[in-house]
């Protein structure tokens, strides 16, 4: 069983979850989200989700520039891959969907990067917010392209 709890957030409510031990699950949550039922999930503060919690205020205060947690995101091997690929993007900088599928060896598959990303579980900790359009211009995020601006300038002032 999994536990989940729900952090109030500058950004709105995040609802992080874990399984033995490993963060699997960061989501943007509406306000009908956390009174669902959610079988095998407990709605729980672990010592882990109390970390996770803790470090993602850390990073929205400005205060922290990478997350040090178990990961243990749930994908293809593709999406794994980008997955890591995003991770390796520096605080403050941006890739483009073709430079991230350049990165995963598949130089053509910018698109499968786009629908890696917007499968990624693990927003913001997997910063798939740092992925931008060719043209320079922010294209897609779960939790909003307005939140998406708000992270990567947020980024950029505390370089």
């Amino acid at each position: 069983m999994g536990n989940i709890f729900f952090y109030d957030t500058v950004i709105g409510k995040i609802g992080i979850a874990e399984t033995n031990n490993n963060i699997t699950n960061v989501s943007f949550v509406d306000d009908n989200m956390d009174n669902a039922q959610i079988e095998d999930i407990e709605v729980n503060e672990t010592p882990l989700l109390k970390e996770a919690g803790k470090q993602l205020q850390q990073y929205l205060e400005g205060n922290r520039k990478d997350f040090d947690l178990p990961l243990l995101p749930v994908g293809t091997e593709f999406q794994k891959n980008v997955w890591k690929v995003l991770q390796t993007i520096p605080y403050g900088a941006t890739l483009s969907y073709k430079q991230v599928a350049e990165k995963v060896g598949s130089p053509k598959a910018a698109r499968a990067v786009g629908m890696a990303n917007n499968r990624n579980p693990i927003a913001i900790i997997i910063p798939c917010h740092r992925v931008i359009g060719a043209n320079g211009r922010l294209v897609g995020y779960g939790g909003g392209l307005h939140i998406k601006e708000y992270l990567l300038n947020m980024e950029r002032q505390n370089i």
